[in-house]
């Protein structure tokens, strides 16, 4: 487990890592310095394929069709409002492992 401040952080930190690192990034929406979506699309668009296809599950207290779409369409692959319900986030972790 590892946490990042803000989306800049996370993007850092998913790009300079060891291969096999991480298996999943858990994206808040709403981060200071840099938003989850914008930190969704720099992961993406890295140049190792195993990490730009990093599974990424957008966590937001924000829950409209709006949201989930702006989530989608960013590339993640999974959306749960906050707060979060476990038996939701292992659904999501079943849908996208």
């Amino acid at each position: 487990v590892d946490t990042a401040e803000n989306g800049e952080v996370a993007v850092e930190k998913v790009s300079t890592a060891a291969p096999g690192s991480y298996d999943l990034v858990l994206m808040d929406v709403q981060m200071p310095v840099m938003d989850g979506y914008t930190a969704t699309r720099k992961i993406r668009a890295l140049d190792d394929p195993a990490r730009a296809k990093l599974p990424i599950l957008a966590m937001t207290a924000n829950a409209f069709d709006e949201d989930r779409r702006n989530a989608l369409e960013s590339g993640m692959n999974g959306f749960l409002s906050k707060p979060i319900v476990i038996g939701d986030l292992v659904q999501e972790l079943h849908k996208i492992l």
